[in-house]
């Protein structure tokens, strides 16, 4: 079966072949590209299906370098706080889902964001005692570094001043009375969050379906998702992956990172990096170094501004980290760490130094800020450094009360790393911030808020719409090795492509926001298809 896309203005990102009017599919592949008329003699013969773009703009496929499906399949279950902006807001939502919930069941959210707050405080744990009595609630902030609980989810956890706390955690107490404040830090949240009851393998495989068919309809064709936590190991994760989009064919291609605990029973399954198929495979072994900077875990080299006795929470000591990344390489896989404070960053530079690479890269998640002595360490063929556009508005302008104004200079300096010569994939770390890859691309081009009007912060890092788009495609294959198969629109790759409602390229920056995405193309297939507004049309 043939399949010609004609009558679009297609930027392939191939410098070979930079533009073209028509692309020609088969077997799920690019075989052809270039002029519609030359397209259409060639190729099509009355068996050909033609498929008229009607003009629009049309890039390699986007690809998400870092989010957690998983999380976003909750979104539709669970709170979604990322709109509250007061405390007293978020007590109210509280208080209207727990009068709806039963005795002893969880109230469940996430994404609050105590610098978005109008009246600027958190929630006590007496005032969350008071708006949820009968239930227990669990939110991760937006982060997902610090959570809030109330005392009913203490009691079931069973906690006590003995109990002992994961490695890397803390229960915040009051400085006075030594009771918990509600506040738990990195790994504490493990203590209660093991006690929540988890959904049925069908409501799983429900909302995870409705995350992937988001996905695609922002525009998505693969993405490297984080899972193993939320969907109940490596097995069962697997397991639902491969029945969504191998036996259900939904499109979306899906690089699973593995968590660190479960790289035993990777060994065991006889999987490895790149072991699956072209739509689902195993990618990387997860790992923390540290935690963010709106909980004040990020690692630093020297202490917060805001809060002079903390330099932040390394999650991992350096002896343990050295045993992570050897099981890790012992089982000749790549690593993917989690490292946002520039000393966590070179710990972990440091550590990987004393290993020899494998075949497939490691990537840095975020490497939010660089000192200039890390910008050379981060120029490797064998490392990737996966970087999320939109912290920068969640970040900003605090940031610069927390950590100085200084390395609030250093922080998300993408321009200064693609300068340096480092390999750099985009992503959203979805649900942390939005899914969608336009407003990805809006902020690496702004360093701004779309309400916002000002030139950007740190403007002089602000990369071009083509340089966004770049990270959004190629970096995103570059970061799984695939750059042979996907990330341009070339023959012979995978027939992965997004068709836009304007030309990025031509529009002013903050059109990007209205921008629509008209059709995701998964291996030739359609998979996602805007519907026209009737009296539009």
């Amino acid at each position: 079966m043939t399949t010609i896309f004609t009558n679009g203005r297609f930027y392939t990102f191939d410098p070979a072949q930079p533009t073209a009017e028509s692309v020609v599919v088969q077997d799920g592949k690019i075989v052809d590209l270039g002029d519609q008329r030359d397209m259409l003699q060639q190729w099509g013969g009355p068996e050909a299906i033609v498929r008229d773009l009607e003009g629009k703009m049309v890039t390699p496929g986007l690809i998400d370098s870092h989010l957690h499906l998983s999380s976003i399949a909750m979104t539709f279950k669970n709170l979604d706080l990322t709109p509250i902006t007061s405390k007293h807001q978020l007590l109210q939502a509280i208080k209207t889902r727990a009068d709806q919930t039963a005795a002893n069941e969880w109230v469940q959210g996430r994404g609050w964001d105590e610098n978005r707050f109008t009246d600027g405080s958190l929630p006590t744990i007496e005032e969350l005692d008071e708006v949820s009595p009968h239930c227990p609630v669990f939110l991760p902030r937006v982060c997902g570094h610090v959570t809030l609980v109330n005392s009913k989810a203490l009691e079931i956890a069973g906690y006590s001043e003995e109990m002992v706390i994961p490695s890397g955690g803390t229960v915040v107490l009051d400085p006075v009375t030594k009771k918990p404040t509600g506040l738990l830090l990195e790994t504490a949240a493990d203590i209660v969050e093991k006690h929540i009851p988890q959904p049925t393998y069908q409501q799983l495989k429900d909302l995870l379906r409705q995350a992937i068919q988001y996905a695609m309809k922002c525009g998505l064709t693969s993405v490297h998702t984080e899972d193993l936590r939320g969907l109940g190991g490596l097995d069962q994760t697997w397991q639902l992956y491969d029945e969504l989009l191998n036996e259900e064919k939904l499109g979306l291609r899906c690089n699973l990172l593995i968590y660190y605990p479960h790289v035993q029973r990777l060994v065991e399954r006889g999987m490895h990096a790149g072991y699956g198929n072209e739509t689902l495979q195993i990618g990387a072994v997860k790992i923390f170094a540290d935690g963010s900077f709106g909980g004040r875990t990020a690692y630093l080299s020297a202490p917060y501004t805001d809060d002079p006795e903390n330099y932040g929470s390394k999650i991992h000591d350096s002896k343990t980290l050295y045993e992570l990344f050897k099981e890790a390489r012992d089982a000749q896989m790549p690593i993917a760490v989690h490292t946002i404070g520039d000393e966590a960053l070179a710990m972990v530079l440091d550590t990987l130094d004393q290993f020899e690479p494998v075949e497939y890269r490691d990537r840095m998640i975020h490497t939010s800020l660089l000192r200039p002595d890390l910008l050379e360490r981060l120029k490797k063929p064998n490392i990737v450094a996966d970087i999320q556009p939109r912290f920068v508005v969640g970040d900003f302008p605090w940031v610069a009360d927390r950590i100085g104004e200084e390395r609030a200079s250093q922080t998300y300096i993408w321009k200064s790393m693609l300068e340096a010569g480092i390999m750099c994939a985009g992503g959203s770390d979805a649900p942390i911030e939005p899914l969608e890859p336009l407003l990805g691309i809006h902020a690496t081009v702004t360093r701004r808020a779309p309400k916002d009007a000002h030139d950007g912060y740190n403007s002089e890092q602000n990369l071009s719409v083509e340089e966004a788009i770049r990270l959004f495609t190629y970096g995103g294959a570059l970061a799984t090795n695939e750059e042979a198969v996907k990330g341009t629109i070339s023959r012979g790759k995978y027939a992965d492509m997004t068709v836009y409602s304007k030309n990025l390229l031509e529009i002013e920056v903050d059109e990007i926001l209205t921008t629509e995405i008209e059709m995701t193309i998964i291996g030739g297939e359609i998979c996602y298809q805007r519907e026209k507004n009737p009296s539009t049309v």
